[in-house]
């Protein structure tokens, strides 16, 4: 068995794998996809693009794919360029708007500015698209290790809601995905910065904290790890996880199409978006080859006659480094928090962009918490395509250096790790880890959570059952392991809407998995009650057996295990890690 490990981005997806030999090093996978009409090449990365072609736009077979004739849809680089000339037809950001609160997730929106009548697909759709055609390029290229008997590590933005996890793991599940689990992108970011670096506790220690900075195509991700001594050995864990904060490449585009069109004749709301296209993938070009110095755009011009013409124009490497610097990096005061502007009663439909592009007023307000004490880091790990730029990374350190200076402390970066393939191969290192042993980073759960049980008891008029509480979370359970409750078999109704009750505690510290509490104490915290039908006959009362798991993405899940009827089972789940963020 290999692990796979899937970064599956905003902008780009990336793939690694590893198999479960020590001696065996994580390699990057380069995933066959459609550059031209006609020609398919490996990329190392998967552009994470939809282009949904017209009818007859391309002639037969030049979609064709290895493992597919006659695709329906584009996927990858061909889907980037063609989106790029030819408006309403690319679907992007998916993975911004699996977020998005305020939109159907699950229904066609994309692209947004599709014209009448045009294909739309919804972001479960779209993110399906880019696993579906990893998997198939892994089973075409690797017929002897078929993908559904690998273990897969797919990674989430450490700031995405339960939903959004959820339904990460529903498009994969639509694409195939057998065995998949989710672990947070700068979780995987260090790992992958664990796995280059055998000698890595040398170069950290007791009482170091760790920043993880991610800026990615669509989100920012902030995470503090902590390295501590247990026993003789050190030991990771992180300690805190940024808000969500829709901010990043995408941005930085919208920026940089903004200063490119000052530059061209005014352009008509449609080619300004097929300019933010070409915005994107210029800066790639730039931040991913240190020798080019500028990279053309070019836009078709009104009408359809050669009259028309094109419009052309260019972004130079000074300009893209020097408005990302001090347009999303200015340099602030520690104290200098986010600016909150009042939004419009009415919007167009769109993503909720932070209104601040300041990621390092962001970063200042996570460094200080609810406690308003700034903390320390004593190291920072830079992640995503962005901090290629060496400027960007500079600015980080100059400005948090800045705060730090006043504290006595200094923070050092944490170099040589490859900025676009890390969260990828640390998602197949960690794949390893957990299989075969070693290093991981801890992130015990910071409550005891209980669900209710109830009494079975004569019905007394006028008085309800009294209410019990099973622990099924002890506090300090580490993320990503389970416990079965021993020795109890209890009552569960399906077929029908039924309300359970859960409940937390931050000073219950001691209480076991499976313990009963008699009652419910003060201490603890009710949380929202959940009304769920599980699946079965009307009125049903089956007996069963509590089995608990708690997911590196915090995750509680609560299996229900039939006792007489074998393989029958039921999940209840909600999310333990705190809902505001530290």
């Amino acid at each position: 068995m290999r692990f796979l490990g899937i970064d599956l981005g905003t902008t780009n997806c990336g793939f690694a794998h590893v198999g479960e030999e020590a001696q065996s090093g994580v390699e990057l996978y380069k995933i066959p996809q459609l550059v031209a009409p006609g020609e398919v090449f490996a990329e190392p990365l998967l552009e994470s693009s939809v282009y949904l072609p017209r009818e007859g736009e391309f002639p037969a077979g030049a979609l064709d794919l290895p493992w597919e004739e006659n695709a329906p849809r584009i996927v990858g680089r061909l889907a980037a360029r063609r989106g790029a000339e030819s408006l309403g037809r690319l679907v992007t950001s998916a993975k911004s708007w699996l977020s998005y609160t305020g939109a159907d997730r699950t229904a066609a929106i994309l692209p947004v500015n599709a014209p009448e009548g045009a294909p739309r697909v919804s972001p479960v759709e779209a993110s399906r698209a880019y696993l579906e055609h990893m998997k198939d390029a892994w089973e075409y290229e690797h017929p002897d290790e078929p993908f559904e008997q690998q273990q897969v590590v797919l990674t989430v933005p450490a700031s995405f809601d339960e939903v959004a996890r959820q339904l990460t793991q529903k498009a994969a599940e639509q694409a195939g995905y057998r065995k998949v689990i989710l672990l947070e992108e700068p979780q995987a970011a260090f790992y992958a910065w664990l796995e280059r670096h055998d000698d890595w506790r040398e170069r950290v220690g007791p009482g170091d904290l760790i920043l993880v900075i991610d800026v990615g195509g669509g989100t920012t991700d902030f995470t503090l790890i902590t390295v501590s001594d247990k026993a003789g050995a050190l030991e990771l864990e992180r300690v805190a996880v940024g808000d969500h904060l829709l901010l990043g490449g995408d941005n930085m585009d919208l920026a940089l199409a903004h200063s490119a069109a000052q530059r061209l004749p005014k352009l008509d709301a449609l080619q300004f978006q097929s300019l933010w296209q070409q915005c994107r993938l210029a800066k790639e070009e730039l931040l991913s080859n240190p020798q080019a110095q500028e990279a053309a755009v070019t836009l078709l011009g009104r009408g359809s006659s050669l009259i028309g013409g094109t419009i052309r124009g260019k972004l130079t490497r000074e300009e893209v480094e020097t408005l990302l610097v001090d347009g999303f990096f200015p340099v602030c005061a520690a104290g200098e928090m986010p600016e909150r502007r009042r939004k419009s009663g009415l919007m167009e439909v769109g993503l909720p962009y932070e209104t601040d592009a300041g990621i390092t007023r962001h970063l200042a307000r996570f460094l200080h918490g609810e406690d308003g004490k700034l903390k320390c880091p004593t190291h920072v790990l830079f992640n995503g395509g962005v901090f290629k730029a060496a400027h960007l990374r500079e600015r980080v350190l100059e400005v948090l250096n800045g705060w730090l200076a006043a504290e006595g402390r200094e923070a050092a970066a944490l170099e040589g790790e490859d900025l676009m393939h890390a969260v990828a191969r640390g998602a197949a290192h960690y794949g390893r880890v957990r299989k075969t042993g070693g290093v991981r980073i801890r992130g015990g759960v910071a409550r005891s959570y209980y669900i209710g049980i109830e009494s079975a008891m004569p019905a007394v008029p006028g008085f309800a059952a009294p209410l019990k509480a099973l622990t099924v979370v002890p506090f300090g359970m580490e993320e990503g392991t389970g416990a079965s409750v021993p020795g109890r078999e209890f009552a569960l109704q399906v077929g029908e809407p039924a309300e359970f009750r859960f409940f937390s505690s931050a000073v219950r510290k001691h209480d076991a998995v499976g313990e009963m509490l008699e009652e419910i104490p003060a201490e603890l915290e009710e949380l929202a009650p959940m009304e769920v039908c599980l699946e079965g006959k009307a009125g049903e009362v089956v007996r069963v057996a509590l089995e608990t798991h708690v997911t590196e993405t915090g995750v509680l899940e609560l299996w229900c295990a039939a006792q007489t009827e074998a393989g029958r089972r039921w999940k209840l789940e909600f999310q333990v890690r705190e809902s505001k963020r530290r």
